[in-house]
């Protein structure tokens, strides 16, 4: 692998990492403003956390699952909640799929796959918090008695280290591991080739389901996007497709990963996206290959 090749995937990887850095941090700010208000709403709406999450899972950014897997973490949201939002979430395949330049009759698929990853999401999701009923949400009220008990000059010290430190830093850490994990994976991924990936994809028709969800694991948005360019270029059916992005999580499973608090936890959550994600895309598949 010559240099050149090297520094082209250290740029894409600072590229896709800057982008979740700006969006990570933006959402940290708005979230140490409303993280009462939020706590509250998600501990009075503890059943309705899938749908929310579903939908939030939705929004085409490759930051969504990170900032899942932070909030799940910070205990502000169920496992069943962040379960939707990895299953609903497609990283970068719906910018791929509804691009004008590959725009073709499967684009119009795009509509149920949004609406399939919703519902299995939602769905899902609602399942696994009804077996894990005994989930604690974080409660910030104590922490905002005490604040505004504090005399003026701590609070403003407080707010700003709540408001823009703290948000920036815990940004800054979360983009340095990105980095590392995007840049790590794009020397595997140039050192493969993207051919390599096309011929393992179609050699076995069959097999494309399970090769997608194993694709799908991969913590990066180049999983989502190869899989769309395997699909707009008839490599394999829409069933791939769909257990493909139903797995692929961006790096929001190494997110979870990485804290060794829930690693636990985050193998039954990766467990139970894996098995979802191979069910419904066979169960797709045998409809496309025998009706």
């Amino acid at each position: 692998m010559t240099g050149e090749v090297v520094l082209d995937v250290f740029l894409d990887a600072l590229k896709d990492s800057a982008i979740v850095l700006a969006f990570v941090f933006a959402f940290h700010v708005l979230l140490s403003f409303i993280e009462d208000k939020l706590s509250n709403f998600l501990t009075k709406h503890r059943k309705t956390g899938p749908l929310f999450g579903s939908i939030f899972g939705i929004i085409p950014q490759c930051g969504t699952s990170v900032i899942a897997g932070d909030l799940y973490i910070s205990k502000y949201i169920t496992m069943g909640t962040v379960v939707a939002i990895f299953l609903s979430c497609s990283d970068a395949a719906l910018i791929v799929l509804l691009n004008p330049v590959h725009f073709s009759s499967k684009t119009i698929m795009v509509l149920p796959l949004i609406g399939l990853k919703f519902l299995i999401g939602f769905l899902i999701g609602f399942l696994v918090d009804l077996i894990y009923k005994n989930q604690e949400i974080v409660d910030t009220s104590k922490e905002l008695e005490d604040v505004s008990c504090s005399d003026h000059h701590h609070q403003g010290h407080v707010k700003l280290h709540k408001h823009l430190i703290h948000p920036l830093i815990h940004s800054l850490e979360i983009f340095a591991f990105v980095l590392v994990i995007n840049f790590s994976l794009g020397l595997i991924i140039a050192s493969v080739g993207e051919n390599t990936f096309i011929s393992f994809m179609t050699s076995n028709r069959y097999l494309t389901p399970l090769f997608a969800t194993f694709i799908g694991l991969i913590p990066n948005c180049v999983s989502s996007v190869l899989i769309s360019e395997l699909y707009l270029s008839n490599s394999i059916p829409f069933g791939a497709l769909l257990a493909g992005l139903l797995m692929n999580a961006g790096l929001g499973m190494m997110v979870l990963l990485k804290n060794k608090n829930t690693i636990k936890k985050t193998f039954v959550i990766l467990g139970i996206c894996f098995i979802t994600s191979i069910v419904v895309g066979y169960i797709s598949s045998l409809f496309e290959w025998f009706i």
